[in-house]
């Protein structure tokens, strides 16, 4: 479907997302969707931990272009 997901900072909105991969990457985005990942309870030997939440955001690119993660500065 010609999408990306990328990790994101936790206040970052999508038009922030959308400009900041089309200047790192030289493509063009139409469409951009966040999701907030909620950080789960984790038991351990001290007892119960809490992993953080964080965000992700999937991309899709204009037909045609694709993302070349070797080029990448």
């Amino acid at each position: 479907n010609n999408q990306y997901v990328f990790r994101v900072a936790v206040d970052a909105t999508k038009l922030e997302v959308k400009k900041a991969v089309e200047q790192l990457f030289k493509v063009a985005v139409t469409d951009v969707q966040t999701l907030n990942v909620k950080g789960k309870v984790k038991r351990n030997r001290f007892g119960l931990s809490k992993k953080p939440s964080w965000k992700k955001a999937y991309v899709k690119l204009e037909q045609g272009q694709d993302i070349d993660f070797a080029s990448a500065e």
